[in-house]
C-alpha cells in the first residue's frame, strides 16, 4: 500500500536505527567511502521540522536535454530513441525485480534495481540552501529521489555549475537515522546516527551520499511567486557516476514520500510540452499554477479525467487503466488483459515524462501496426536509421491521397487521448520515411512524451487523477 506523506514533526521516532545489523553490514563500499566525509556531516546539527506552505504555487521552465545543441534532426531522433530504448529495459526490468515471485537478493543488489530509472528528457532550474545555489536537475516521473552532487566530492560526474556545499549553507541539517524520512528510503542505511542513501539509475548513473534538509527556492520568473520551502529531504551525493545530461542532480516526481511533490504540497503539478525538438521551452506548474481550466481553448478538445491506478509492485509509478486503442473511428482488436497489471506486477500502462516514444505492449503494437498498414495507401517499411520499424516512404506519389487518422487512447472512466499524426508519426530521415513514434515491448505500456505534446498534462496526486486537455503550448 502506498505510504503518504506526513510531516516529521507528527511521527514517533523509530525505534531502532533504519535497518538491522544484517542489512547495514551488505552495505559496507558507501559506508566505508562515506567515512571520509563524516567530520563535514557530524558537525552539523540533527533535523528539525517546520511544515511546508500548504498554498505554494509557482511555474518552472522545462527545457529538454538536446536543447541548444549542434546535432542534426535525425541525430536528435536517434538519440531520443536510444535514451527511450534504456528507460524501457529499465523500467521492465523493475517491474521484475520487484514482483512477489523476484528471488530474495541482499539490499545493494536490489537497490540497484528496485530504484530503476535513467536519464530523463527535461531538466529544471531551482535553488538550494542558504544563500541559494541555482542549478539545473532532470525532471523524471519515474524515481521519487531529490539529489544533487555535494563537496567536497570523491567521485562525480561533470556538471555544469558548482557542487554543493554544504558548509556554505546556514540551513542544511543532515537527517538523523532515527528519523521517518530515513526510513522512507528503498534501503537506508546509517553511520554515526547520520542517514546514508546509495540509489542506481539504470546503467546510466548513480549516487550516494548523506540524507538532509534543506531550503530549496523555486519561481520567481514571470508572474511566479518565488518560493522558498524548507526542510525538503534530499540526496546529497559526494560518490556519483554516469551522465547528468548537463545537469546537477536529479528531481523526483514520483508517488512516492520523498519525491518533490509528495514533500512539498498540495500534491498536484502538470507540464505542458511544446512542439517536439521545438526551440520553445516547455512548462512546467505546481500547486496553485497546475489547473487546467484556462487551457481549454477548443471546444472540441474538453477536459479530460481517468484515475491512477496503484501498482502494489511499483506504487511510486503513474499507472493508468488503458481500455483500447483506436485509430481514427475504428476500435482496434485488442484484447484489454494486455494492457492489465499481471498478479506479479509486471505489464500494466505507465505514463512518464522521462521516456520519448511510447512503447507499447507487443499484442497491442501489431494491432497497431495492421491498422496503420490498412490505413494507409503506401508499402510499410522499416527504417533503419534510426531503429523504428512501422514506417511508409514520405512524401507520398502524386496520384497517391494519404490520409493518416487520429491516434486515441481509450482510458477508465470515459476519458480518450487523442493524438493528431503529429503526435504519434514523424519523419525519420533524410532519406523520406514516415515512422509511427512508438515500438513494442515484451512486458507492459510506457506513454512517453513525444505522445504527450501541446497537451497540458495535470496530475493530481492527492486525488489520484490524471486529466489533461489540448493546448497551445508554446504560448502558455
Amino acid at each position: 500500500m502506498r505510504r503518504t506523506m506526513e510531516s516529521p514533526c507528527s511521527q514517533p521516532p523509530l525505534p531502532v536505527e533504519c535497518l538491522s545489523r544484517y542489512q547495514r553490514s551488505k552495505m559496507p563500499n558507501l559506508v566505508f567511502l562515506l567515512i571520509l566525509l563524516m567530520p563535514t556531516m557530524s558537525s552539523l546539527p540533527a533535523a528539525h521540522c517546520d511544515d511546508n506552505n500548504d498554498d505554494v504555487g509557482f511555474h518552472l521552465t522545462l527545457t529538454h536535454v538536446d536543447a541548444g545543441t549542434s546535432y542534426t534532426k535525425p541525430q536528435l531522433l536517434r538519440r531520443a530513441i536510444a535514451r527511450s530504448k534504456a528507460r524501457a529495459a529499465a523500467l521492465q526490468s523493475l517491474a521484475v525485480a520487484s514482483s512477489p515471485a523476484a528471488p530474495v537478493v541482499d539490499p545493494i543488489t536490489a537497490a540497484r534495481v528496485l530504484v530503476t530509472a535513467s536519464t530523463g528528457e527535461y531538466v529544471v532550474g531551482l535553488a538550494i540552501g542558504t544563500p541559494p545555489l541555482y542549478y539545473t536537475a532532470i525532471m523524471d516521473t519515474g524515481s521519487d529521489l531529490i539529489w544533487t552532487q555535494c563537496a567536497p566530492c570523491l567521485l562525480c560526474a561533470d556538471q555544469p555549475t558548482p557542487y554543493f556545499d554544504a558548509r556554505r549553507s546556514a540551513t542544511y541539517r543532515a537527517v538523523p537515522c532515527r528519523s521517518p524520512r530515513c526510513g522512507q528510503l528503498t534501503y537506508p542505511a546509517c553511520f554515526q546516527r547520520v542517514c546514508v542513501y546509495q540509489y542506481y539509475y539504470g546503467d546510466t548513473a548513480s549516487t550516494a551520499g548523506v540524507l538532509a534538509n534543506e531550503t530549496f527556492t523555486f519561481g520567481g520568473a514571470g508572474n511566479s511567486t518565488k518560493v522558498m520551502a524548507p526542510n525538503i529531504s534530499f540526496g546529497c551525493g559526494s560518490i556519483n557516476a554516469g551522465d547528468l545530461a548537463n545537469s546537477s542532480g536529479m528531481v523526483g516526481f514520483g508517488r512516492g514520500p520523498l519525491s518533490l511533490v509528495s514533500q512539498l504540497g498540495p500534491s498536484r503539478f502538470s507540464y505542458c510540452l511544446t512542439s517536439y525538438l521545438s526551440p520553445t521551452p516547455s512548462r512546467l506548474y505546481f500547486g496553485a499554477f497546475a489547473n487546467l481550466n484556462s487551457t481549454n481553448t477548443s471546444s472540441s478538445s474538453p477536459l479530460q479525467s481517468t484515475p491512477f491506478v496503484v501498482n502494489p509492485a511499483l506504487p511510486s509509478m503513474y499507472f493508468l487503466s488503458l481500455k483500447g486503442i483506436s485509430l481514427g473511428n475504428k476500435r482496434l482488436p485488442i484484447d484489454p488483459v494486455a494492457f492489465a497489471i499481471n498478479d506479479d506486477g509486471t505489464g500494466g500502462v505507465i505514463i512518464d515524462s522521462g521516456t520519448s516514444i511510447t512503447w507499447l505492449q507487443q499484442d497491442a503494437y501489431e494491432a497497431v501496426r495492421r491498422g496503420l498498414v490498412s490505413a494507409i495507401p503506401l508499402p510499410a517499411a522499416n527504417d533503419t536509421d534510426i531503429g523504428l520499424d512501422t514506417c511508409f516512404p514520405w512524401p507520398p506519389p502524386p496520384n497517391v491521397t494519404v490520409t493518416v487518422p487520429d491516434f486515441v487512447f481509450h482510458f477508465d472512466g470515459g476519458a480518450n487521448m487523442t493524438l493528431p499524426p503529429e503526435n504519434y508519426m514523424l519523419i525519420a530521415s533524410t532519406t523520406g520515411y514516415l515512422c509511427l513514434a512508438m515500438a513494442p515491448s515484451g512486458a507492459g505500456t510506457i506513454i512517453g512524451n513525444y505522445q504527450q505534446q501541446n497537451l497540458h498534462v495535470l496530475y493530481d496526486v492527492a486525488n489520484s487523477l490524471l486529466s489533461f486537455v489540448t493546448a497551445p503550448c508554446d504560448i502558455i
